[in-house]
């Protein structure tokens, strides 16, 4: 298996006549925590919704964990993946919502049995056991049985990222976990990520605007403009001496740099 998790090469990717990705190339080692920064509309977001495959690319091959994931060989010949194998290659990989998109009609905690159940074919019993044990480690555990309503965008957000651990992803996708939160839930799902990070048990790529949150919680910070990484290197780097005079303007409006 690659030693890396995730890896973009020769990656184009276009909406229309706008080329978002020109020949990208980009990779994130195993267990790696990187985050990604940059303005609305530089690519950070998309980067994730190719890897969960609600995105495709128009030319060039990403892998995961080696693998193809938009590629598969049939006598020898790569053509478009089918769909059990980017089934196969998805389920590696976990998705937390930048707006919690939680089920309203279901409990808090079939919205985290559900596709345990059905996906990963989990008995009710072993998937409802590990749904209450992942809700104790999100401080939820007394919410199982409440209805999305019923809950903070903070417990909504905690219980997305509870919901994305149950199909024991080992990659971890986080798209702007935060920013549909007011400020003082912010923390509370903040903590949640650093208890998982602190566990070395996972790969995960943040798209973030918490930059004091990807400073302290980053092994590489990964800065993007117009689908290209303009640069990138440890937070220290990044924040403290970053080279390139656009990461120091952007860095600007949001750091004392």
């Amino acid at each position: 298996m690659s030693d890396y998790a995730v890896e973009f090469d020769n990656v184009t990717k276009k909406f229309g006549d706008n080329v978002l990705f020109e020949h990208f190339n980009f990779k994130i080692e195993k267990n790696e925590v990187v985050s990604i920064i940059g303005p609305s509309g530089s690519g950070k977001s998309t980067l994730l919704r190719i890897l969960m495959t609600l995105e495709g690319i128009d030319a060039g091959m990403v892998r995961v964990q080696g693998e193809p994931l938009w590629h598969m060989q049939k006598n020898g010949i790569w053509m478009p993946a089918d769909e059990r194998h980017l089934r196969k290659i998805r389920g590696r990989l976990g998705m937390v919502f930048q707006h919690f998109n939680l089920f309203p009609h279901m409990t808090v905690l079939r919205n985290i049995t559900e596709a345990p159940i059905y996906v990963l074919g989990q008995s009710k019993e072993e998937a409802r056991q590990q749904g209450m044990e992942l809700l104790r480690m999100v401080g939820l555990e007394d919410k199982a049985g409440a209805y999305p309503g019923q809950l903070s965008g903070g417990q909504k957000q905690r219980v997305g990222i509870a919901r994305a651990l149950a199909m024991k992803p080992s990659i971890l996708l986080l798209d702007e976990i935060t920013s549909a939160l007011d400020p003082e839930l912010v923390d509370e799902v903040l903590e949640v990520i650093r208890k998982l990070a602190a566990e070395d048990a996972f790969t995960m790529i943040l798209v973030t605007h918490e930059m004091y949150f990807a400073r302290e919680i980053s092994d590489r910070v990964c800065f993007f403009d117009a689908g290209q990484i303009v640069e990138e290197g440890p937070p220290e780097q990044i924040f403290n001496q970053p080279t390139h005079e656009r990461t120091r303007a952007f860095l600007n409006s949001f750091l004392n740099i």
